[in-house]
């Protein structure tokens, strides 16, 4: 192929951060009006390499062609003035701004005179409801974003990235909180940019959603391009062993855990709002995985930080090995030896500003605090060594920040933290959003072997197949309310789905 035959080029791309090699001499070739993924473990320097796309970081090496002449992007808007956009896999929009406010961030329609120019909300407005219309999104423009779900907040930065009018639209992890149906409909609205000339880069672990999306794959690993192939000969085994260096014929560890004695009963539990979770009773055993399922809306989280304290019941009761309790914060919770994983890592887990170590301490550090008042370091040192020795988390030392981190290797850094805290009752929400294949096999065995121990675990996840591969009983919500309880080795996908739209 000729170098014309590319809309994007990017050759011997190298990238070095204090103590890591980031990338290494990688090659990227993009066709126009193709999907081309873009894979790797966490830590492959998937996002890093993008980032340096869209001139969020320099390059120490190498060069960027786009239609085959060379650019250099110091700076976002440079990029986007070139044609290209990108959704990051951490949303961080302006929470007390509209919709419409978030989408023209920088760019809103003004009208009047040389300095007397004012924001034109009514052309901002028409604007914004062409554009959601013409993507057959169904988001309020004046609603303010601090009030949309994870989903509705993926879905704006979609409208957004359309907004420029861009020729490469880069994708990362663009389908990590949306529910079926709205992944369906994003395939509906990259297609028709695929057949518009747009090129889409994108970013996921989700191997089925890969193959049915993509044109060109592109596998990463350590830093380094393993290779690019047409998706039509790949299969999810093949890109499996090329991203992770290793064959993986089992995609969830075996388990000896045997679920005992009830330590948690909860009867008739509901929320102080409305719209919430009603009248919802379940049990959870020593030693047992119960699953969490549900689509968006389902109040899956909701509950959950409501057993931990997060947010207020009208009624119903909460009784922990045999014994009622109220409990109205987290510091109760963790009285109680429960610990929660929460939602979105970036909002609600991490300290981005603190290290590694820091991070893995935070939910327990007076268990390090000496007779004497001081900290014992080295206690502590060693714990976090372990940790982040036994979650085999990627990074340059334990001194190193949080935001350095990919977002795979943050959230077991989470991980870590709780498990410090030797919890009995664990709840994870979402425990392996954004991990890849390799990570998510990690904490699926730590899952597996916390259960063996004899420690309970909630886990609501939105992936079916990890639902149905790690529950040894699965409940199901729907807008609220319990549908229904499965037992985890006879139940499947469309019992599921069955349950978890029966009010809807």
């Amino acid at each position: 192929m000729s170098d014309r035959e590319f809309i994007l080029e990017m050759k011997g791309i190298s990238k070095s951060f204090p103590g890591v090699r980031a990338l290494h001499e990688v090659d990227l070739r993009v066709r126009p009006g193709t999907v081309h993924a873009l894979m790797g473990e966490n830590g492959a320097g998937k996002s890093t390499l993008m980032k340096c796309l869209f001139g969020i970081y320099a390059p120490d090496e190498g060069e960027v062609l786009i239609d085959g002449k060379k650019v250099v992007f110091q700076k976002v808007h440079q990029a986007l003035e070139a044609g290209i956009s990108m959704i990051h896999q951490e949303l961080l929009p302006i929470p007390y701004r509209s919709v419409m406010e978030n989408i023209w961030l920088g760019r809103y329609p003004t009208w009047g005179v040389g300095p007397f120019r004012l924001v034109d909300h009514s052309k901002m407005l028409n604007d914004t409801k062409a554009l959601l219309q013409e993507l057959n999104i169904e988001i309020d423009p004046k609603i303010w974003t601090v009030n949309l779900s994870v989903s509705k907040l993926q879905s704006m930065e979609i409208a957004k990235a359309v907004s420029y009018k861009s020729r490469i639209i880069i994708m990362d992890e663009p389908t990590s909180s949306l529910t079926e149906k709205e992944v369906n409909h994003l395939f509906d609205i990259i297609r028709k940019l695929r057949s518009q000339g747009v090129a889409i880069i994108y970013i996921s672990h989700k191997m089925e959603e890969i193959l049915q999306i993509s044109d060109d794959v592109s596998i990463m690993r350590d830093g380094k391009l393993v290779g690019t192939y047409a998706a039509k000969e790949l299969t999810t085994d093949l890109i499996i062993s090329k991203m992770v260096g290793r064959s993986m014929n089992q995609r969830f560890p075996p388990r000896t855990n045997k679920p005992g004695e009830v330590i948690l009963r909860v009867e008739g539990l509901t929320s102080t709002l409305e719209k919430s979770f009603k009248n919802v009773s379940f049990d959870l055993k020593a030693g047992e995985i119960l699953g969490v399922a549900g689509l968006v809306g389902a109040q899956r989280t909701e509950l959950m930080e409501a057993l931990f304290g997060l947010r207020t019941i009208k009624s119903g009761t909460i009784a922990i090995r045999g014994r009622k309790h109220r409990i109205r914060n987290p510091i109760e919770a963790k009285e109680q030896k429960m610990a929660l994983l929460t939602e979105e890592r970036r909002v609600t887990g991490i300290y981005p500003i603190l290290s590694v170590g820091d991070n893995t301490l935070s939910g327990n550090w007076g268990m390090y605090v000496q007779k004497t008042g001081l900290l014992n370091l080295k206690r502590a040192k060693e714990d976090i060594e372990k940790f982040v020795s036994q979650l085999r988390v990627k990074t340059p030392s334990t001194k190193t920040l949080m935001q350095n981190l990919s977002g795979g290797n943050q959230q077991k850094v989470i991980v870590a933290r709780w498990l410090l805290t030797d919890p009995d009752i664990l709840i994870l929400d979402e425990p392996t959003r954004g991990i890849d294949v390799g990570a998510k096999f990690e904490i699926y065995s730590i899952i597996a072997d916390l259960a063996a121990r004899g420690k309970s675990i909630l886990m609501i996840s939105s992936e079916m197949p990890e639902v149905l591969g790690m529950s040894d009983r699965i409940m199901v919500l729907c807008e609220g309310r319990l549908t229904g309880i499965l037992d985890g080795a006879a139940a499947d996908q469309e019992e599921i789905m069955r349950l978890a739209t029966q009010f809807m």
